[in-house]
């Protein structure tokens, strides 16, 4: 067992464990040790900073679940964009699961926006499930503010993706984008641009959002797909 390996099982938490394991039902059981995020984050900074992470980013596939959050981690330490990318389209092929897909934020994205959007339609455009649902979670994330443009609902709007975590995000990204940007995203609902049933888990979703007024609210629902 290499020194890495050994750690996380040193970090393990049992009771831990087994309640994680709950909230990712498609991840087996025997690939979860239980350690828990923030000491993990906390053993990645360690990693990075010693200069010591090279090879370990190098070791795809990984065996155990907190070894994909830790990778995903390390790469969120590295400042240079190009390389940051360069790590993740590596990665995320291996990913196979929401949670160590949605954790994963590079501090880097936020200073490289006029370019981030190009490599996260090229993720939406891969065939791997997660590398998808990234690419959403960027659009999500860095866009729905003054930096929104149309074409970036329109991208994801236009996704044909019948896995599950790929429809959720997708009924999250328009969730969220009516309570931030409301008048620019409704058309998409309006219009039904979404299949059955991610559009009325879209609608569902907004209307549990504080953010948005009752009477939007009552808009909304009278805007579900029987």
């Amino acid at each position: 067992m290499n020194e890495i390996l050994k750690t996380l099982f040193e970090l393990a938490d049992n009771e831990y464990k087994s309640f994680h394991a709950k909230l990712i039902p498609n991840v087996p059981h025997e690939k979860i040790i239980g350690v828990r995020t923030p000491a993990l984050r906390k053993y990645a900074k360690e990693i990075f900073f010693g200069g010591e992470y090279a090879g370990f980013l190098n070791e795809l596939p990984h065996k155990y679940y907190e070894e994909d959050n830790l990778h995903a981690f390390l790469i969120e330490q590295i400042k240079n964009y190009n390389e940051v990318v360069l790590h993740l389209d590596k990665f995320l092929p291996f990913v196979d699961n929401w949670a160590t897909c949605d954790m994963t934020s590079p501090a880097c994205f936020s200073k490289n926006l006029d370019k981030l959007y190009l490599d996260a339609y090229r993720w939406i455009d891969s065939k791997s499930t997660y590398a998808v649902r990234f690419g959403v979670c960027m659009l999500m994330k860095h866009y729905l503010n003054d930096k929104f443009k149309s074409e970036y609902a329109e991208k994801v709007a236009d996704i044909k993706n019948e896995e599950y975590y790929v429809k959720m995000v997708v009924a999250w990204y328009f969730a969220t984008a009516l309570s931030t940007r409301y008048e620019s995203v409704l058309p998409f609902v309006e219009e039904v641009r979404l299949d059955k049933w991610t559009h009325n888990k879209a609608i569902q979703k907004a209307c549990e959002s504080y953010r948005i007024s009752d009477e939007n609210k009552k808009y909304l629902k009278s805007l579900k797909v029987k």
